[in-house]
């Protein structure tokens, strides 16, 4: 399974409850699918770059997941018929590479003989970057 980030911005015009249930749809569909959440961020309302129709604001949120790529395309089609969604994008996240592998001349990623993720990151001792904090979101709008 690949990991993937999801970006939904909802119409500003929706109750918080509905906008709720919006997001809630869309992680059935990522766990139904044999996929995994792994953080949710609500980061509020905020001004869009350019009006979407009518709106000029709208209500983001970030949802960080673990899935195989068919359940990734049934939630993309959930989404792209749900009238609440004003857009959506999903991004693959690609994890790191290590500094100290590439300076010790250690496997490269197409190696076979490479350890898994989980071990690697174990044994670097905090040289990964955990992508699940970001620090990129701006203040939201009140």
């Amino acid at each position: 399974m690949r990991r993937y980030e999801l970006m939904l911005v909802i119409r500003p015009d929706v109750a918080e409850d509905r906008a709720q249930a919006v997001l809630d749809r869309a992680t059935r569909s990522i766990t139904g699918g044999d996929g995994q959440i792994v953080k949710i961020s609500p980061w509020g309302r905020r001004r869009l770059a350019y009006p979407i129709g009518l709106h000029r604001e709208g209500s983001y949120h970030i949802v960080l997941f673990d899935a195989p790529s068919a359940a990734v395309l049934e939630m993309e089609r959930g989404l792209n018929i749900t009238e609440e969604v004003l857009r959506h994008l999903v991004t693959r996240v690609e994890r790191p590479a290590s500094r100290r592998s590439a300076a010790e001349g250690e496997p490269t990623e197409g190696d076979a003989d490479m350890e898994p993720p989980e071990e690697a990151e174990a044994d670097l001792d905090g040289e990964f970057i955990d992508e699940s904090e970001t620090e990129a979101a701006p203040a939201a709008i009140e």
